[in-house]
């Protein structure tokens, strides 16, 4: 038996606050990086510059790299327990239908290299799992430009760093005359850095959306009954699409049209919408009597699909 999700919004709306906070100090450390890039540009444009403004330019940056910094290690915590909640909430939709555990929800995003894809596929079994229409009926072109835009500014912030300290490296080689060169390159890698941020900026913003998207699905997710009326479609019309690779063209690979892993509660006969639960067959024997073992009543209905022959 699943446990029901938990659907407390504190975490969300924690992540979304650290979000806007980030957002601002992430603008703040570009105006300094900025202010250090005009500086430089400056000097290589032969004006002339003062230690003091110098100094100044790099204190600032410091401090708006710090605060950055830290606010995003406030989300990584707050987001990786935000993630694996995410994760055990669909499982109770979706019940034995992810590729990974609920520990690796958590964990990898702090593990080197799988945390390149690892998260991603999680988040697209999430995405499929809390969808309140079906596992296809809500687009991903959030997701994946949330998920493209992180991964883009990790890399961006990357190559500036390592360009800069070369930069650096060069300039040490020199005796601490900084060479025309040396001072172009690191023109360059301010520039990428800047827009390492921009690009950043971009992901937190999207990263908003994404909780607020999830966060309403899974909402409206676990508000479903747990099966759909006589001749209705939960599904909102899938085409038959099959999900994961299952068969007989029904969501999650489940029998008979049950949504998100519900099993017929009949031992293989009709499945809910062909019989009421007064006994009465739809086109069959009206004299079925209740309780002859071939239903549930309706406040024994798993509406996650956990039954005895469930997952």
């Amino acid at each position: 038996m699943t446990a029901p999700a938990d659907l407390r919004r504190g975490l969300s709306t924690a992540l979304m606050v650290l979000f806007g906070v980030a957002i601002a100090a992430l603008v703040l450390a570009l105006i300094a990086r900025g202010g250090q890039y005009s500086q430089l540009g400056d000097q290589l444009d032969g004006k002339h510059v003062t230690r003091d403004e110098i100094e100044d330019a790099d204190a600032f940056y410091l401090g708006m790299f710090v605060l950055s910094s830290l606010v995003m290690v406030a989300i990584a915590v707050v987001w990786a327990i935000w993630f694996r909640r995410l994760r055990l909430n669909a499982e109770t939709f979706a019940p034995g239908q992810h590729r990974f555990t609920s520990g690796w929800a958590a964990g990898a995003w702090f593990t080197p290299v799988v945390n390149l894809w690892f998260p991603k596929q999680i988040a697209n079994d999430i995405w499929r799992a809390s969808s309140p229409q079906g596992p296809h009926s809500v687009p991903r072109g959030l997701l994946n430009a949330w998920w493209v835009t992180w991964i883009s500014g990790g890399v961006i912030f990357g190559l500036a760093a390592t360009r800069y300290s070369n930069a650096k490296n060069e300039a040490e080689e020199s005796f601490h005359f900084i060479t025309r060169n040396a001072a172009e390159d690191a023109h360059s890698a301010l520039a990428l850095h800047m827009f390492g941020y921009v690009v950043t900026i971009a992901s937190a913003i999207l990263a908003i959306l994404v909780v607020r998207q999830i966060t309403g699905m899974q909402q409206q997710r676990a508000l479903l009954p747990p099966q759909s009326g006589a001749g209705s479609d939960p599904f909102g019309g899938m085409g038959g699409a099959q999900p994961y690779g299952v068969q007989g063209a029904q969501p999650y690979g489940v029998q008979g049209g049950q949504p998100y892993g519900t099993t017929q509660p009949y031992g293989g006969a009709a499945p809910y919408g062909g019989q009421q639960y007064g006994g009465q067959q739809f086109g069959g024997d009206p004299g079925t009597p209740p309780g002859s073992g071939q239903q549930q009543a309706p406040g024994q209905q798993n509406p996650y699909g956990s039954g005895p022959a469930g997952y």
